[in-house]
């Protein structure tokens, strides 16, 4: 499951930095989807209300985001505890790599 959050975290990385909450805001009610070198994927849904749940084939994952005084979104679950990465903002229809992981900002829940 760690692996899951370090995916989910890999999803936030790359392209320009905005202020705020915008940060997060083109996530939300989208996909990001997350595929490493051996092809596995990852659909990860950004909530408003500072949640995310996803899916990586049939196994579910879920826990909470912030973003701190630093920049960073932090990611919690229970399974994996607290991981901090920076945070750039994305809009539908990006692509980017980080952290070995292809990642791109599809419209919609997938």
């Amino acid at each position: 499951m760690r692996t899951l959050l370090l995916i989910t975290a890999a999803s936030c990385l790359a392209c320009s930095a905005v202020a705020g909450d915008d940060v997060m805001a083109g996530r939300f009610g989208n996909t990001t989807i997350t595929r490493d070198a051996h092809g596995i994927t990852n659909k990860i849904h950004y909530k408003a209300d500072g949640t995310f749940d996803g899916t990586q084939g049939d196994a579910t994952f879920s826990g909470t985001w912030k973003l701190d005084d630093k920049g960073r979104v932090c990611l919690t679950s229970i399974v994996s505890g607290t991981l901090c990465t920076p945070a750039y903002a994305h809009r539908v229809g990006d692509a980017w790599t980080a952290g070995g992981y292809t990642v791109s900002l599809v419209a919609g829940i997938q």
